[in-house]
């Protein structure tokens, strides 16, 4: 299932992005990046990160996206998971990226019939089920 939802995505959010060399959410949003997909990075303060428009929130994002990368602690997913269920169109998946889980979440977001990863790396994920067919 996920290596067939990472092959379709095309569009990816990625919650508190920042292009700060040896974060984690750099190197995995450079990947997604060279991997061919569109991020779009989102952080309330950071502007321009990897030199693409940056948004303060998910709900200021002006289009649909596939998934919704996290990478905030734990405890500030149920509010981007409010956000998510207050969009135009839901996304196909909210992923909370490796050690982050939030049950809270998960169920409002499942009950919307939005998709929920928790405590994986979709950076592993998508060299292990996509690259390595």
């Amino acid at each position: 299932t996920l290596g067939a939802l990472l092959r379709t995505a095309k569009t990816i959010a990625v919650v508190g992005a920042k292009d700060k060399p040896g974060q984690p959410v750099d190197s995995v949003g450079r990947y997604l990046m060279e991997a061919g997909y569109t991020v779009i990075p989102v952080h309330p303060v950071r502007r321009g990160v990897w030199g693409l428009a940056t948004y303060e929130t998910i709900g200021d994002i002006p289009f649909p996206v596939d998934i919704v990368n996290v990478f905030r602690a734990s405890q500030h997913c149920a509010d981007h998971a409010r956000e998510v269920l207050a969009l135009p169109v839901l996304p196909g998946t909210f992923w909370m990226q490796s050690g982050i889980r939030s049950p809270e979440a998960g169920t409002m977001l499942s009950a919307a019939g939005v998709r929920v990863v928790e405590d994986r790396c979709i950076m592993v994920d998508h060299q292990r089920l996509v690259l390595k067919r």
